[in-house]
């Protein structure tokens, strides 16, 4: 038996936030029920890369029934009240106000069902100076500085997943499954409220405090601000390596069996992290110079060998055919896509993962509507 199995979740979701939130409850056996507009949910219409369907729809929307409902409509409204009054959980990341002025305000809500964990996904949050304002992914990279210490000196950047997005799925997720905890000991339901720019500020706690004292972090590409060697090296034959040097006893380590240079570290511009920060170009350089005469394989294995911390910088094209990555296969109306598998492996309780449902298709048998009883 699943973790969630029996939980009912409504999702009046769109795009990617509240979706990969209740693609997660779905995943641990909640049944979500998705409510779309009749068009569908505009993230389906996103691209058309998985077997002509959107990669973020197919990616996060898995194993949950849709169900097309009108909100501008009377009956659409009286049907998403019977959904809800026999819910757990209710997600939704509608424009502000918009839940609201079609009679479902939280606080009715909460009177009705008092056993209803409500959560509620916005840019900004109920008030404030922005609380009125569109929000997505990129347009809160922008507002919360994220992109301004995101990228290389030339300019600001965008990080290249929706980071935003799928932090403040991450952030619901957490608090839902906190409130069912809660829920089990005293009966009661919750209201949630997470904004984006709320989650990212939370993110940037470290370059934040660091920017109030000073030490503004600089755009530095594939490198780390207070930390040396931490970087990217090419080798002989072109391919890029990126190496971390987290301790003394590391970088003896790397100037001894990788290196070639057990003397080095006696040097006073490289002797301790502050000064190989304070030479920066010199340490980057001196790395560099002598990565550039050994061919990959060859740093590989001394790099192994002298259990120093690397990567390889590797593209979308080397990730498809990593060792390490693994895959799930799920339907969905074009066939069966494969894509990475949920992080969260769960030791002898192997999971499935639903399909992905069309339009008003539902991909579970379960009845989602046993009304809850409201309060009197």
């Amino acid at each position: 038996m699943l973790p969630l199995e029996g939980v009912i979740v409504i999702a009046v979701e769109q795009a990617v936030a509240a979706p990969f939130c209740s693609s997660r409850l779905a995943d641990a056996g909640a049944h979500v029920i998705k409510v779309e507009r009749p068009e569908g949910d505009f993230a389906r219409a996103y691209d058309a890369a998985a077997k002509g369907q959107s990669s973020y729809f197919v990616w996060l929307n898995r194993g949950k029934d849709s169900v097309v409902i009108d909100l501008a409509t009377r009956e659409g409204r009286a049907s998403l009240e019977q959904l809800i009054a026999g819910a757990d959980v209710l997600i939704q990341n509608l424009k502000p106000g918009s839940m609201d002025k079609l009679g479902f305000s939280l606080d009715r809500l909460k009177k009705d069902y008092p056993a209803l964990i409500c959560c509620t996904i916005s840019g900004y949050g109920d008030d404030g100076p922005y609380a009125h304002r569109k929000a997505y992914d990129l347009l809160i990279q922008a507002e919360s500085g994220l992109a301004s210490i995101t990228g290389g000196p030339d300019g600001p950047s965008r990080v290249g997943v929706s980071i935003v997005d799928i932090a403040t799925g991450a952030t619901a997720h957490a608090a839902i499954l906190e409130a069912l905890f809660a829920r089990s000991r005293n009966g009661e339901g919750a209201d949630i409220r997470i904004s984006m720019f709320d989650v990212m500020a939370d993110w940037l706690s470290v370059p934040l405090l660091n920017s109030e004292v000073g030490n503004t972090p600089p755009r530095m590409g594939l490198a780390h601000p207070s930390i040396a060697p931490y970087g990217v090296f090419r080798s002989k034959d072109g391919k890029d390596i990126l190496i971390s040097i987290q301790s003394e006893r590391e970088w003896k380590k790397l100037c001894a069996d990788v290196l070639g240079q057990p003397a080095l570290p006696e040097d006073h511009r490289f002797s301790n992290m502050v000064e190989r920060v304070r030479n920066r170009k010199l340490t980057d350089k001196t790395v560099g110079d002598i990565f550039a005469t050994m061919t990959r394989d060859d740093l590989l294995k001394r790099l192994s060998d002298a259990d120093i911390a690397f990567a390889e910088v590797n593209t979308m094209a080397d990730l498809a055919e990593h060792p390490h990555l693994r895959r799930i296969e799920v339907d969905t109306p074009a066939g069966p896509v494969s894509y990475p598998a949920p992080a969260a492996i769960v030791v002898d309780q192997p999971r499935h993962y639903g399909a992905v449902p069309g339009i008003g298709e539902r991909t579970r048998i379960a009845n989602p509507l046993h009304a809850r009883t409201k309060s009197s």
